[in-house]
């Protein structure tokens, strides 16, 4: 029986690994999905944050919506112009983004990228499209072309004034960066459900969300957005911590809509969660999956626990600043049996 027990979750993992297969193009990680609800819609992840470990996290949330739900998921990451290899302290260069033109979401994890005109160019057409995004963390900061004022992309900068003020951050995702409320390293995060959202599909079987996130500061949160998930400052690190009664829950997940250029409105889903480690939360990592259901306009497909098992490993580096795993290319980030 053991033996037969043995080789039936050998065959079932081997399923997954092949359902789950990467397609390696160079410029990014492509995972064909398998059978779900999803299939026949297309995910496209950009990444590029030097602190985070988007590199890490985008690909196996990646891996989960396509073996455990059948999407179609591009991984894009910044690129080393010379090695080739992901580098996310290099701010200006994201290749492939052309799969933005047939993409159903994008989902957003950069922070402070240059990126040249033709780069930039289709993340802002998709995000006049009409499609939905949904973004994390740092992506309220997504964009900084203090360097490069003339661009035609600089109102997008997270700093920008005028009739864009706040730039891509605030005007498309509802906020830009403003500070660290809880302090970085030393408070965690505990997510509780909005007042009034408990039937929120997107917040379906997340009873139990914390994150190593350090809450951020937010000013008021532009346009029509609703807070979707409170975010509560711990003392400490650990989830058992308590919370920090001086500092009262601020948002830290909302929906919005944005309309761009092409007059149509955009379902939109911003968290300022995303530590690499954040992941590792299963609440955390579920919320992330129905938003995206959510955000294509498939709510009605969000099961009552939707499954976000870890598919292979996911053993990020700590964050920080140089932080990252040297000498990966794209297709480093296969899944192999």
């Amino acid at each position: 029986m053991l033996k037969v027990r043995s080789w039936v979750a050998a065959m079932a993992l081997a399923a997954v690994f092949v359902c789950g297969d990467i397609v390696a193009g160079g410029d990014g990680a492509v995972y064909e999905g398998s059978n779900g609800p999803g299939q026949g819609r297309h995910i496209v992840f950009v990444t590029g944050d030097e602190e985070y470990r988007s590199e890490e996290s985008m690909p196996q949330l990646a891996r989960i919506l396509a073996v455990r739900h059948g999407f179609k998921c591009t991984v894009l990451f910044a690129i080393n112009k010379d090695s080739g290899e992901i580098d996310p302290i290099t701010v200006d260069n994201i290749p492939g983004l052309e799969a933005l033109a047939t993409a159903d979401l994008m989902v957003l994890f950069t922070r402070f990228r240059e990126l040249p005109d033709e780069q930039m160019k289709h993340i802002i057409d998709y995000t006049n499209s009409g499609r939905p995004i949904v973004a994390l963390r740092t992506a309220t900061h997504a964009f900084n072309y203090t360097r490069n004022k003339d661009s035609r992309y600089a109102k997008y900068s997270f700093n920008a004034g005028g009739d864009f003020k706040g730039g891509y951050g605030r005007q498309v995702l509802g906020e830009t960066w403003i500070n660290h409320y809880g302090q970085h390293q030393k408070e965690s995060t505990r997510g509780v459900i909005a007042e009034g959202m408990a039937d929120c599909p997107i917040v379906r079987g997340c009873e139990d969300i914390w994150g190593p996130s350090d809450v951020y500061g937010i000013t008021t949160l532009h346009g029509d957005c609703r807070p979707v998930i409170m975010g509560q400052v711990l003392t400490g690190m650990n989830p058992t911590d308590g919370p920090n009664t001086a500092k009262k829950p601020v948002p830290v997940a909302w929906t919005k809509t944005y309309t761009g250029e092409s007059g149509k409105a955009s379902r939109v889903f911003t968290t300022t969660m995303g530590h690499g480690g954040d992941l590792k939360s299963e609440g955390f990592r579920r919320l992330l999956v129905n938003a995206c259901y959510w955000a294509i306009g498939m709510e009605d497909k969000i099961p009552a626990r939707a499954n976000v098992d870890i598919v292979g490993r996911y053993e990020p580096y700590e964050i920080g600043f140089g932080g990252f795993k040297k000498g990966l290319k794209p297709s480093d980030h296969a899944l192999k049996p």
